[in-house]
């Protein structure tokens, strides 16, 4: 896979709503212009975030990939370690009749929701370059 063809984290947005739920949304990119957007809403508290945000990375990546790839958000927690916040995620795969339990992590000392969001695509990394690669 080059560098061309690979997907892009375009655009994130999320907001907490005065009716004490949260909404994110998530845009991907394919290097010929197309975009696959996920969406997702959740209860105001930082588990709820986190979710919330996690599950609209994996509704946008299941855009890409379905219906040969589907994942789901089996859970996604911040932790602090080494005096940094860290947010894993933890994800099954399913591909044809095998699933794989996938684990991602990413820094996120400033903004632990962009990070629940990030994790996903730090989890389903290798799946991906394997699923484009195979093509």
């Amino acid at each position: 896979m080059s560098e061309t063809e690979r997907l892009r984290f375009q655009e994130f947005a999320f907001e907490r709503l005065a009716s004490g739920r949260c909404r994110a949304k998530v845009v991907l990119s394919w290097a010929d212009g197309r975009q696959f957007m996920g969406e997702s809403d959740g209860v105001i508290s930082q588990a709820g975030e986190l979710r919330c945000c996690a599950e609209a990375t994996v509704r946008a990546l299941e855009r890409v990939v379905q219906p040969k790839l589907g994942f789901e958000l089996l859970g996604v927690k911040a932790v602090r370690a080494f005096d940094a916040v860290v947010v894993i995620v933890s994800l099954s795969a399913r591909q044809e009749s095998r699933a794989s339990r996938l684990v991602g992590a990413y820094l996120a000392e400033a903004d632990p929701p962009r990070g629940a969001a990030l994790a996903v695509l730090n989890a389903t990394n290798r799946i991906l370059g394997n699923f484009f690669a195979t093509r």
